[in-house]
């Protein structure tokens, strides 16, 4: 069983780095709110008949209905509409490095939200993590002008990931986890909507190409109900904090993917950013790891 759950944890960790891939490589195909709304209406589509009765049943007497609500737009399409934008303006390999920002994003958000104190140590290792982000997003460059624009919305992406992980804290309903999913594709595709019609009154691409369909499929069944299926497995059966330190293996992953499929290869700033970025990330966990209650 051991080994079978680390088997599933690889295949997760590619899925959701193939993402990346997929949403760089199909980024003159499809705009990046018509691609996450498809996203969540085929979710939508593939939980509801399971889903709806226990959803009825369960909504009038639904605690916590203000916290669904901020969870539903941070978390439920906006980061991924953020992702795909992004990553009109970047590399993979320059927007995947950020996916380690997210322990320092939900170090910062939980002061405000949940009232946590953040140490010294803590505020040295945000300040490192940020020179290694800044050492990517200029490029080596180290000036604010040339920071690229693909950069700073991956960034925000991640700042969206954090706010929506440091919510789920505050969770007071009793949804199950399709049921949850659910309401989250569906609070997300309303948040969508001012996104998508300004695509629309633009004048960006709002057909669906094949390359776009497939995207948009690989999204929504291997991204979001697999990996997410695969997730809640791996958690259960080797425990959430040995799982979530395998997260910083999908920069590697998507850099390798990206010189296969993209044909885009990491440079030094890559490497000394994403050295900085762990190096803080490191330094504000180590803290909280000395304390924790045996």
């Amino acid at each position: 069983m051991r080994l079978t759950a680390w088997l599933v944890l690889a295949a997760t960790l590619l899925l959701w780095s193939g993402n990346w891939i997929v949403a760089r490589a199909v980024r003159d195909d499809i705009s990046p709110g018509v691609a996450t709304a498809g996203r969540l209406v085929l979710v939508l589509l593939i939980l509801l008949p399971f889903t709806f009765t226990g959803l009825k049943r369960k909504f009038r007497e639904l605690q916590g209905k203000t916290v669904l609500l901020a969870i539903g737009f941070f978390g439920g399409g906006l980061h991924l509409a953020f992702q795909w934008l992004g990553l009109h303006y970047t590399t993979a390999t320059s927007a995947t490095l950020y996916l380690s920002t997210a322990p320092i994003f939900i170090l910062l958000l939980a002061r405000p939200l949940l009232g946590e104190r953040i140490a010294g140590r803590q505020w040295t290792g945000v300040a490192i993590s940020f020179c290694g982000v800044v050492l990517i997003g200029t490029q080596g460059q180290l000036s604010v002008v040339s920071f690229n624009v693909g950069d700073a919305l991956a960034l925000a992406s991640m700042a969206f990931w954090g706010a929506y992980t440091v919510l789920l804290r505050l969770r007071r309903d009793d949804l199950d986890m399709p049921e949850f999913l659910t309401v989250l594709c569906a609070l997300g595709l309303v948040t969508l909507l001012p996104w998508v019609a300004f695509e629309y009154l633009h004048g960006m691409r709002m057909n669906l190409s094949v390359h776009g369909a497939v995207a948009v499929v690989y999204s929504a069944i291997g991204s979001l109900l697999l990996a997410g299926a695969g997730w809640a497995y791996v958690v259960k059966r080797i425990g959430a904090a040995r799982a979530g330190v395998t997260m910083h293996l999908m920069p590697g992953i998507t850099v390798v993917l990206s010189m296969l499929f993209l044909d885009e290869y990491p440079h030094w700033y890559h490497g000394a950013g994403i050295a900085l970025i762990l190096a803080g990330v490191a330094l504000s966990s180590w803290r909280n790891e000395r304390n924790r209650p045996k």
